[in-house]
């Protein structure tokens, strides 16, 4: 693929950056081959052009489509780059709030530096069984495959979990113990599992420590092998560690701590076991002191101290032991104190009395003396002599130290010493997964011998990191058979080499170190001859001769000298060894004694069994002169590391790679460039080259398929989903380099997906185009048709009307313009006429006042004339005048100037001749220019003197106009004071008659204001009796509103305050319920437990030597179980566990014990609350039942009368019959009374219909007798009796039993026949009736069912549809045969029954022909012998509906009923419950003869035995169902026979007379109660795992609409949906096995009440499954996943619908994934939207709404993602929510079953025994 056809306009790329590592730009310009730059846009919107490389010509990495950001796997990427993994990885973190991410086989955790509510046992519970592919990423995911994959290919496991300090390397490990421990179990009582959990605070204690990147840094690795048996449960573990930092010990830098273990006693040392510790505050040591950082926030030290001691103790560690621990640790700190001082400078002492030392030797048992005087001293040996040499002051003290860390080490190794014994079992060890948590690459400021063990261990798993990655992709394309090339991936080989090979680096060390005068300096130039030029991963520093560089897989290490050599010798004082070790004090002996001779703190011997511990340390046992042979800590720690690594290679790893995002400890807070040195140097990015230089991305053929199938035209589709896969993809992608196709897989090269999304996005793009054009076009043009017909509709109306209201105003305008025109006219010559006469009128007026006017002007302009005329002559004058003497006056003074001039210039003249010609010319000028003006102002006056003239010649003229003016107006004045005094008259005239108007006016006002007033009163006066009637009748209305409401809100309030308490009272009741239940599921787990550690302890008894021998005549077959069995048993598993009991923890047997009594003393107190509260509803149901007992005395009135009827009758009939008798011997001499004869046969008819109805009413009497005694009984309760001595005297009426016989007889006959006809017609037409309708509504399921299975196979393809048609053909012939076994039982009950009834007609047969023989005899005999009555014979018994069987015999009606019962058999051919019948007709039978014992162990024997084979088939769904509607028909019979009246308010007659008489049986109902309680959660249980593996595929993973959600990339860790098991289960198989559940315990009789709370026990465990798998997978996120859920929730309440069981409560249990569904399909952008979702979403919880939000993802470019403002809003508007914090439901919740009452309407006596039961010796009573 061309780079022009990627690197187009918008398409994004990734350039470097020097603060975020990478940025994201977009191109706004194509690139063309040869271009040398790029023009890109960054995301701020700047412009930028960013140059190629001219050599290189590289272009920057392509950025990956928006929909494949936040994948959970790092391989699904298509373009698999640095900034791709990075960017990933900061949007999953900083967005999604998720740590976790696959990167191909490795688990990439970024430490969040905030606690998170992900590991919780509900958390682990999701992710056991589950895919490793099919759940989020998570640590649980690694253990759980690692686990599984252990117990399927019988392989040792590892995890290997590695990273730099404040990663989160220790809590990774931690909780992937905590899973196999919670997921696993033990074999034993010792609780393995928590053990392994307890080492753990033991070793952080110890182990751990503060340092400036982590609070709780592990500065010690450790590998942890966790061993499991054959079952693969937990039976112990082994620890081995590596390479202790015992320079933490004595030096710690700033803001760093010591081991914590030092902190905790320091903070515990005012507790009173500690005083003799001599402890202080950390700040008073200076082991402890030197960081300055004592604290951490958030940490107790006393909690953490007892937690680890606890810890000790449940290791098995004493208290002693313990003590003895803290005193050695007390004694380190105590010698860090120890101060030594300079005596010289090559000697140096301690001062006498230290308290520190004093303080040490009297913790560690040796004396001041000797100690003070090692530490100040050595000896030097030579071959002849030993010498004492004083040391100096500093290695004194370096002395102290190394013997504070040696003591320290010696410690640690014993720690976990005992910790392995402690883990370690007697158990055979089978596998094991071993857990490594090590240090991961470090680089500082300053790395000494520790970073470089550190760096060479990282190398190592590095290399085999790599080639585990190699062999796992070689392997891929071997399974897959593509073509396989060779990857060139970075080997790091030579650097191992460097460091460990012949005459490496460790060589030179250890040789160096044997050196008598080697140092580090020498050491170093070794290095440097040796390596420098040979070697291009060792360099040497520019400035130093000290130091050296190493390039490591990660990055460049610069190493100084200082302190190799010492730090790998580890040399401490070999006397100050011997001073500890002659030392009083136990266990510092034990600690410096060899490891064969160290004792257990718990006085146990290691088993032999296990597994052996591997040692990793050196041998101690030799002799001292060899001690310069003693291994060095690097060859230690090599070898160590050796041993490591060849375990890793004999286990599949698993890697979990710890990534710290930031330095500061910041809560999700992301530094890229710290992230970027990370995963460079963990690995990560080395799996992301590998696996981009092959083929990265990898779809399944169905995957491909489904994702681009919009890609594909209908023709290139066929029935070959791989050909349409090869055929297509070959078209779209024209480099067959860029793909591979494997056997079940295609394989894409970098960047392909993409290329291959692109296309996907364009043609989806187009096609919404298409879409929408379409669609806008539709809409368009329906709106236009709409408005077109609606503006054709108006039009046509609007025309209409305009031409009506045109015609109308046309015929208007007509008439107008006919009435205008003679109007106007009118109008016009009267206006004619007027104006005519106006002209006139005004003509004259106007022509005399134009006369007039002429005249005045012309009189005026001749007056003006003469007075203008005399104006202007005297103006003239005077204007002459004054221009006379001006001009005399100006002559004159220019006279006077020019003179003076003159008299001058004569003077100058006379002076100076030139000087007056020069002053002559300037004279002159000036004198011409005076003249100039002078003319100038000359001319300026006489014209103003014109103007001057012409002013007032004006001035006149106006002046005489003015005076003609002035006598006009005078003149007009004196008219118009004449017309002003006409007018003043005209005014007063006019002023009287106004007065006279107002007075008229006020008059008249008066008047009407009277009216109005009087009229306003009356109106007022009628609305104030209106209002007062209106409110009158409106506080009528209000009192009578108010008295409703209060009477309503009265009965409101007390019925919701009843109903409140009803629902108090039964919520509290179903938590007792709950509460008892569980407490019986934990008892009944604790009998198996016993059940299961008698077994083993009687095996272990039988398989070891010298065992107790059983009996010979014991059958361990099955089929003779027997419970004499059973309890010689329990005897011989007693005896045996007397033999074991001394290998088993007492204590544990005792807690056991313990607890059984508490739980049988709280099931014993729930029990008697519960029937307190059954009383106390008893009692309240009986004081309704008052009223009907106190009317039974009226019934014995009634009962004496009918007895007085029946004495009459009964003499009567005596008449009758003695006339029959009379009439017999009178004839015996005719013959008439012969056998034979009509007489004959008519009387002994009659005597037979006698003596059969005698029998019915004996029994009648006998009901009678019984009703009368409890009658009596109930009327003695009475304390007030009406008439006691009559009833005393009607009851011994009926001591003469044959009397009232008799009477009853003949009163009864006719009635009882008749009634007993009319009884038989009705019941044979009603049950016609019945059987009629039960036929039609057979016909009408089987025609929905038809329907239904014709419109299912409609929808499958034809093979599918012949296979689903024979399998119904199937079920149909089944069910008619089923049906036609069903005819041919009740055909044989029926020729049972008549052949009994014949046998009985052929006795009576007999009996009658024996009398007739009788009575052939000789008339003389006849005559002389009284003739006998003749013999009346009795009919046969009818059953009681009990069954007999003998005591011998228990055995096997156990064994047949209950055993070796075959539920579908029974279930098929039988009634329903036949089980629970026959064993209570046996119980009555038991009852009825009154033997308590047998009642007993009848009882007993039947809950044992349905216990045994619950425990036997407790999986087979089928037999729990069975038992389960059996054991509660059982419990139903019990209440309906227990004569209690509460219960027998539905029997019949004959039901009433089946009940037990002697036995109280109320005890044995709880206890059959609490078994049914235990049948009912094992079949919840066997529902469950029947139904847990269809759920996530059904409801979630499989496509019910298809087409709606596209698949998405999957990377390496694949989805279940991708494995070759695809579409196993759908949700047609979860309907299907609801549906076959639900018909199963249908077919058993299960009381439909009970089937309703299945059945919402299993609604809710399909909700909260399919729920937690949501919260837990974010690919399932997303919108189409919304629609899919949706649609398969309605399939489900459709089911609910078809089933009747919609008010069950099962549809409401599915609310909350019902709303996260609605919270995927929702809008989710502004505030409205979150106000919604808050509103709607109110069954999740906020952190279950937050979690779908972070997770939802979209699957096509079309879709959003959930902005982090959008989820605050959320998060700040459900922040005022009370709800529980869990994130996940509780799948192991079930609902506290209750048992309603449902009597049986069967009569026992009709129940028949089929002889398939092998009951044969059970007797029918």
């Amino acid at each position: 693929m061309a780079a022009s056809e990627l690197y187009t306009k918008r398409a994004r790329v990734w350039i470097p950056d020097a603060e975020e590592v990478w940025k994201s730009a977009e191109l706004t310009k194509d690139f063309k081959n040869g271009d040398a730059s790029l023009q890109l846009m960054l995301e701020d919107g700047t412009s930028i052009e960013h140059k190629l490389d001219p050599k290189t010509k590289n272009l920057p990495y392509l950025r990956n489509p928006d929909i494949l950001v936040g994948e959970n796997d790092l391989t699904a990427l298509s373009y698999l780059h640095e900034p791709a993994v990075l960017h990933n990885l900061k949007v999953r973190f900083i967005d999604s709030k998720l740590i976790y991410t696959y990167c191909g086989i490795v688990l990439v955790a970024i430490n969040p530096y905030e606690t998170l509510g992900i590991y919780g046992t509900d958390i682990i519970n999701a992710y056991s069984g589950q895919n490793m592919g099919d759940m989020d990423p998570h640590i649980f995911a690694v253990a759980e495959e690692a686990y599984k994959q252990m117990a399927r290919d019988e392989r040792n496991q590892s995890i290997i979990v590695s990273g730099e300090s404040g990663a989160g390397k220790t809590v990774s490990a931690k909780y992937a113990m905590r899973y196999f421990a919670t997921v696993s179990g033990s074999t034993s009582e010792a609780n393995v599992e928590q053990k392994v959990l307890a080492s753990n605070p033991i070793m952080e204690a110890i182990g751990n420590a503060k340092t400036t990147r982590n609070d709780n840094s592990s500065r010690f690795g450790k590998y942890i092998e966790i061993g499991f048996d054959t079952r693969y449960r937990i039976i112990g573990a082994n620890m081995r560690t590596y390479l202790l930092e015992k320079s933490r010990v004595v030096f710690q830098a700033d803001e760093e701590r010591n081991y914590h273990i030092f902190y905790q006693l320091c903070a515990s040392s005012h507790l009173p076991e500690f005083k003799t510790l001599k402890l202080s505050s950390a700040n008073d040591f200076l082991y402890t002191r030197q960081g300055r950082s004592p604290v951490i926030h958030g940490v107790d030290d006393t909690k953490e101290l007892s937690t680890t001691r606890n810890a000790f103790t449940l290791l098995g560690i004493n208290e002693s032991y313990q003590m003895g621990l803290f005193q050695v640790l007390a004694a380190i700190l105590h010698l860090g104190n120890v101060e030594i001082k300079d005596k010289d400078s090559d000697s140096s002492l301690i001062p006498p009395n230290n308290r520190h030392l004093t303080a040490f030797c009297e913790l560690v048992g040796v004396t001041y003396q000797d100690m003070s005087q090692w530490l100040c001293h050595r000896k030097l040996k030579t071959a002849t002599e030993t010498y004492i040499k004083t040391l100096p002051r500093l290695q004194a003290t370096n002395a102290r130290d190394a013997l504070a860390k040696h003591i320290y080490a010696k410690l640690f190794n014993w720690i976990v010493e005992h910790v392995n014994k402690a883990l370690i079992t007697n158990i055979k060890q089978h596998s094991f997964i071993g857990v490594l948590d090590i240090y991961g690459f470090e680089t500082f400021e300053i790395n000494s011998f520790e970073q470089f063990c550190i760096n060479y261990a990282n190398e190592k798993l590095q290399q085999q990191f790599n080639m585990h990655v190699f062999k796992l992709e070689q392997e891929e394309y071997m399974k897959e058979q593509i073509p396989w090339t060779l990857i060139d991936f970075y080997d790091n080989q030579p650097c191992i080499n460097l460091i460990e090979a012949k005459m490496g680096i460790l060589d030179l060390l250890d040789e160096e170190c044997k050196m008598p005068k080697g140092s580090d300096d020498s050491w170093a130039q070794k290095l440097y001859n040796t390596h420098l030029k040979t070697c291009s991963l060792f360099e040497k520093p520019r400035m130093s001769n000290r130091a050296f560089i190493i390039q490591h897989f990660a990055d460049k290490v610069e190493y100084q000298c200082e302190g190799f050599l010492e730090k790998n010798k580890d040399t401490v004082n070999e006397d100050q060894i011997n001073v500890l070790k002659a030392s009083k004090f136990d266990l510092l002996v034990e600690l410096f004694q060899d490891e064969e001779k160290a004792t257990s703190p718990t006085g146990q011997v290691p088993g032999t069994g296990g597994r052996t511990r591997l040692s990793i340390k050196p041998d101690k046992g030799r002799d001292k002169s060899s001690k310069e042979h003693k291994k060095t800590v690097g060859c230690q720690f090599r070898n160590s590391l050796q041993m490591l690594m060849d375990t890793l290679n004999a286990t599949t790893p698993h890697y979990v790679r710890c990534i710290k995002p930031n330095d500061f400890k910041l809560a999700f807070s992301f530094d890229p460039k710290r992230a970027v040195q990370q995963l460079r140097a963990c690995g990560v990015l080395e799996t992301i080259r590998i696996s981009a230089a092959g083929f990265p991305s990898r779809w399944t053929y169905q995957e491909f398929f489904s994702r681009y199938r919009v890609l594909m035209k209908q023709k290139d589709v066929l029935s070959d989903k791989k050909l349409t896969c090869r055929n297509v993809l070959e078209k779209l992608v024209q480099d067959q380099d860029k793909y591979q196709f494997g056997k079940t897989k295609i394989f894409f090269r970098a960047g392909q997906v993409a290329y291959l999304e692109k296309l996907r996005a364009d043609k989806l793009r187009v096609a919404c185009i298409r879409i929408q054009k379409t669609i806008r076009c539709w809409l368009a043009r329906k709106k236009y048709l709409r408005k077109r017909s609606a503006a054709i509709t108006i039009q046509r109306f609007t025309r209409g009307y305009q031409a009506r209201c045109l015609a109308k105003f046309m015929r208007r305008t007509q008439a107008a313009t006919i009435i205008q025109k003679y109007q106007r006219m009118c109008m016009e010559r009267k206006r004619y006429r007027q104006k005519q006469a106006a002209a006139l009128v005004m003509q004259t007026i106007l022509r005399a006042y134009m006369a007039r006017q002429k005249y005045q002007g012309l009189l005026r302009e001749h007056n003006a004339v003469i007075i203008q005329k005399r104006v202007r002559g005297w103006l003239a004058r005077c204007w002459y005048k004054r221009c006379l003497v001006s001009l005399v006056y100006l002559q004159c003074c220019f006279r006077r100037m020019k003179a003076r001039r003159e008299l001058k210039k004569l003077k100058i003249e006379a002076r100076s001749v030139e000087h007056f010609k020069k002053l002559n010319k300037g004279m002159e000028n000036k004198i011409m220019q005076l003249q100039r003006r002078i003319d100038e102002q000359t001319k300026d006056n006489r014209s103003i003197n014109e103007k001057l003239v012409s002013l007032e010649t004006s001035s006149t003229a106006e002046r005489e106009r003015m005076r003609g003016e002035l006598s006009r107006l005078r003149g007009v004045e004196e008219d118009a004071k004449n017309k002003g005094n006409q007018v003043t008259l005209l005014l007063e005239q006019l002023e009287k008659l106004k007065k006279e108007l107002s007075s008229t006016q006020k008059e008249k006002k008066t008047i009407e204001d009277w009216a109005q007033t009087y009229r306003d009163e009356m109106e007022k006066m009628v609305s104030e009796l209106k209002d007062q009637n209106c409110s009158l009748k409106k506080e009528k209305d209000d009192l009578n509103r108010l008295i409703q409401e209060q009477s309503q809100q009265m009965t409101e309030k007390m019925a919701r305050a009843i109903v409140e308490k009803t629902q108090q009272l039964e919520t509290d009741l179903n938590e007792e319920r709950s509460r008892y239940q569980n407490l019986l599921t934990e008892h009944l787990r604790l009998e198996e437990k016993y059940d299961d550690l008698k077994e083993a302890m009687v095996s272990s008894n039988v398989s070891k030597p010298g065992h107790r021998r059983t009996d010979s005549t014991h059958s361990s077959n099955e089929s003779e179980y027997t419970y004499n069995s059973e309890y010689a048993e329990l005897e011989e598993g007693s005896r045996a566990a007397e033999d074991v009991t001394r290998g088993i923890d007492t204590s544990l047997t005792l807690k056991l014990q313990k607890r059984l009594t508490e739980l049988e003393q709280e099931k014993q107190s729930l029990r008697n609350e519960l029937e307190n509260r059954e009383d106390q509803f008893q009692r309240a149901r009986a004081r309704d039942d008052v009223e009907f007992k106190k009317a039974r005395g009226a019934e014995l009135e009634y009962e004496s009368l009918k007895r007085q009827e029946l004495e009459s009758e009964n003499k009567k009939l005596k008449h009758d019959l003695a006339e029959i008798r009379r009439s017999l011997l009178g004839n015996a001499a005719t013959g008439a009374g012969a056998p034979g004869s009509p007489a004959y046969k008519v009387v002994l008819e009659q005597l037979n219909a006698s003596c059969e109805e005698l029998e019915v009413r004996k029994e009648e009497v006998l009901i009678l007798r019984s009703q009368l005694v409890s009658q009596k009984e109930a009327m003695h309760h009475k304390e007030t009796m009406t008439e006691p001595s009559a009833y005393v005297e009607d009851v011994s009426k009926l001591k003469d039993a044959g009397e009232l016989k008799q009477a009853y007889i003949g009163l009864k006959d006719t009635n009882r026949l008749l009634e007993h006809q009319l009884q038989t017609q009705r019941r044979s037409y009603d049950s016609e009736v019945e059987s009629l309708r039960g036929e039609l509504q057979n016909v009408k399921e089987e025609n929905n069912r038809q329907q239904q299975l014709l419109a299912q196979n409609l929808q499958l393809p034809p093979e599918a549809r012949i296979e689903a048609s024979l399998q119904h053909e199937i079920t149909r012939l089944t069910n008619e045969n089923l049906d036609l076994m069903e005819q041919l039982e009740k055909q044989d009950r029926t020729i049972r029954k008549l052949k009994k009834q014949l046998k009985v007609y052929s006795k009576r047969i007999g009996e009658m022909g024996a009398g007739q023989t009788e009575g052939q005899t000789s008339p003389g005999q006849m005559v002389d012998e009284p003739i006998h009555p003749v013999n009346i014979p009795r009919r046969e018994k009818d059953f009681q509906g009990m069954l007999e069987y003998k005591k011998e015999d228990e055995l096997k009606l156990v064994k047949n009923l209950i055993l070796e019962l075959k539920p579908r058999g029974v279930a098929v051919n039988l009634i329903p419950g036949l089980p629970a019948y026959i064993l209570f007709m046996c119980l009555r039978h038991a009852d009825y003869v009154n033997d308590d014992q047998k009642v007993r162990t009848l009882l007993t024997s039947t809950i044992n035995s349905i216990k045994k084979i619950l425990k036997k088939r407790g999986d087979d769904f089928e037999t729990v169902s069975f038992w389960l509607s059996n054991t509660c028909r059982f419990l139903h019979c019990l209440k309906q026979y227990s004569g209690d009246e509460a219960f027998m308010k539905h029997n019949t007659q004959r039901q009433n007379e089946h009940t037990l008489s002697n036995f109280d049986l109320a005890e044995y109902r709880q206890v059959i109660s609490d078994l049914a309680i235990q049948i009912y959660q094992q079949l919840i249980k066997c529902m469950e795992n029947i139904l847990q593996p269809m759920i996530v595929s059904g409801m979630l993973e499989h496509e019910t609409i298809q087409g709606v959600s596209g698949v998405k990339p999957t990377g390496l860790r694949k989805r279940t949906s991708s494995i070759a098991d695809e579409g196993t289960y759908t949700l047609d198989s979860i309907l299907r096995q609801l549906s076959a559940f639900h018909s199963t315990m249908c077919q058993h009789g299960t009381d439909p009440e009970l089937i309703k709370q299945v059945v919402k026990q299993q609604f809710y465990i399909i909700g909260a499954v399919t729920l937690n798998n949501l919260l837990l997978r974010k690919d399932m996120c997303s919108w189409s996943k919304g629609m899919q859920i949706r649609y398969n929730v309605s399939q489900l309440e459709e089911w609910l619908r078809d089933k009747g069981l919609m008010v069950c409560g099962a549809k409401e249990t599915l609310e909350p994934l019902i709303q996260a569904a609605q919270l995927l399909q929702v809008k989710k952008k502004t505030d409205e939207d979150a106000e919604a979702i808050c509103s709607m979403c109110l069954a999740l919880t906020t952190a279950q709404i937050v979690k779908v939000l972070n997770l939802y993802t979209p699957v096509n470019e079309f879709e959003e993602r959930v902005s982090v403002a959008f989820i605050r809003t959320i998060q700040t508007r459900l922040r005022d929510r009370c709800e529980s914090p869990q994130l996940l439901m509780d799948t192991k919740m079930i609902y506290p079953v209750t048992f309603p009452f449902n009597p049986s309407s069967l009569a026992l006596e009709t129940i028949q025994i089929p002889s398939s039961l092998n009951l044969s010796f059970l007797t029918r009573v």
